[in-house]
């Protein structure tokens, strides 16, 4: 159900983006702007609804729909934001020996032991 809920999301996408590219602008002209001209005014009465405004309105119904249900889902499957989500754990690196601890540097004679005196 969530894949065609998200192939419908997509389609109802490119459907909005292109209704709404082919629409006229409503006095978009800089004499518009400021109600000078032109049949058409900006905050004025509108015409009568035509085929690509009833159809944005629908495409945009349907795109918060579809985006409300995968909101759903996704909070429903337990799928939690980016932010919520922590850094992997680095080790920290093993802290260097202390003098103590080293072991000294044998030279060879050091480390054998001394010969006891033998008596004659």
């Amino acid at each position: 159900m969530e894949i065609a809920l998200i192939v419908l999301h997509i389609i109802v996408c490119f459907i909005l983006i292109m209704v709404v590219l082919l629409q006229s602008g409503k006095a978009a002209d800089l004499a518009g702007a400021f109600g000078g001209g032109g049949s058409q005014t900006a905050l004025g009465s509108r015409g009568a609804a035509t085929v690509l405004t009833k159809a944005t309105t629908i495409a945009a119904v349907l795109f918060m729909m579809t985006s409300l249900g995968l909101a759903l889902i996704g909070s429903r499957r337990g799928a939690g934001s980016v932010l919520d989500e922590s850094a992997p754990a680095t080790q920290a690196a093993p802290a260097s020996p202390t003098p103590q601890e080293q072991a000294p540097a044998d030279t060879g004679a050091a480390a054998q032991p001394a010969a006891s005196p033998t008596p004659k």
